[in-house]
């Protein structure tokens, strides 16, 4: 019997334009994610450097764009979060059926951006949907590490067979599944999440 789910945010709850960041540093010479870029994106995403220093580690790499250019072509990724799935979040909560766990591959730019985006009350009807609100930056960890995985369960003494995570990334959900949590990897564009209860 499921107990806990557990929901990532881009392209779950979010929509996402994953190339967009990409294309907007075409202008300024990108080409591809370099070892070094993956390496410097990662860190940023498990908070191991200020939002001012990752800026100044981009600008290394593109120095004709300004600062003001990558913070836009940093959030570019980000788009709307429709309402309806913000009710469906909302109408799980009232249920009181399920732990609710947020746990998302997130910086600090992009949650600022969230928040102007949704304005305040709305970014807090979402947050209060979860009992639980994993942001990789706050915690220092990221998926699909195992170690993110073990975290959650066991701060939240979460048995993994009652547990279901649902992610549009399929390393992610492949590397819960190999810790016996139940998985759902969402396929973006042809799926929803509020067909969430058909698949539990």
């Amino acid at each position: 019997m499921i107990k806990n789910i557990i929901l990532d945010f881009g392209d779950v709850l979010i929509n996402l334009d994953k190339p967009a960041t990409a294309k907007a540093m075409v202008q300024h010479g990108f080409t591809e994610i370099t070892p070094a870029l993956e390496v410097l994106f990662q860190d940023y995403e498990k908070g191991f450097l200020s939002s001012s220093d990752f800026l100044d580690e981009v600008a290394s790499y593109f120095p004709n764009a300004n600062r003001d250019y990558l913070i836009e072509a940093w959030n570019s990724i980000l788009l709307d979060f429709p309402e309806h799935r913000l009710k469906f979040i909302e109408q799980l909560a009232m249920e009181n059926h399920y732990k609710m766990i947020l746990l998302s591959n997130t910086n600090d730019l992009h949650m600022e951006r969230v928040k102007a985006e949704m304005g305040m009350e709305r970014f807090l009807r979402f947050q209060n949907a979860f009992d639980v609100f994993y942001l990789s930056y706050e915690i220092g960890m990221r998926k699909p590490d195992a170690e993110i995985f073990d975290f959650v369960l066991q701060e939240n003494e979460l048995l993994p067979h009652e547990t279901f995570f649902v992610d549009d990334v399929k390393e992610n959900t492949d590397a819960a599944a190999e810790l016996g949590i139940n998985v759902w990897n969402l396929q973006v564009g042809k799926e929803d999440v509020t067909q969430l209860k058909s698949k539990l």
